[in-house]
């Protein structure tokens, strides 16, 4: 006899969470930030910097079907919301095939991973869903509109902040995680 269980209300502030995300990133998608040494920042990537975390959450709390209820939602959504709004289409398509590609190999990692510790399994499907979202999205996007060394700029920048706010919201969910366990106890 299969169970039906219904999400929790945490879960579904993570995919509420996980679908703001990328919409606000994608709102700010050709807006950028001039970083020295670090090149040009995207300032939807400060945003998109937290959406691998939160769909590794939305992993670890509800499993793979919660995952896939919010990649596809965030697809809709944002694919809704750029049309409306007059995105270009060769930002609607950057935006969907990035997510939709990135999200699933996270998705994957993480699942492959599920009997080690939550940061491994965080670093791990982040050390590639990262590098591989973003490359891909910048390509998509400003290849041709944009020259090469602002492109590799966006790329090199959007990484490194990309990983830094992981990591912040690792160590954050890590010490949270640890206090109530230590209150628990």
């Amino acid at each position: 006899m299969t169970t039906i269980t219904t999400p929790s209300k945490g879960l579904h502030f993570l995919i509420a969470g996980y679908v703001l995300c990328i919409l606000l990133a994608n709102l700010m998608l050709d807006q950028f930030i001039p970083l020295p040494a670090f090149g040009l920042l995207s300032i939807g990537t400060i945003f998109f910097a937290a959406i691998f975390t939160l769909r590794d959450r939305i992993h670890a709390a509800g499993g793979l079907r919660p995952v896939y209820v919010a990649i596809a939602l965030a697809i809709v959504v944002n694919a809704v919301a750029a049309y409306a709004l007059g995105t270009e289409l060769r930002f609607i398509a950057a935006s969907f095939l990035s997510i939709l590609v990135s999200e699933l190999v996270d998705t994957a990692i993480f699942q492959k991973l599920l009997h080690r510790s939550w940061a491994v399994k965080v670093l791990s499907s982040n050390a590639v869903s990262v590098p591989l979202d973003t490359v891909l999205f910048t390509l998509l996007a400003f290849y041709g509109i944009m020259s090469t060394s602002e492109i590799v700029q966006i790329i090199y920048a959007d990484i490194v902040v990309k990983y830094g706010i992981s990591m912040l919201l690792i160590v954050r969910w890590h010490l949270v995680g640890r206090e109530r366990q230590e209150r628990l106890a």
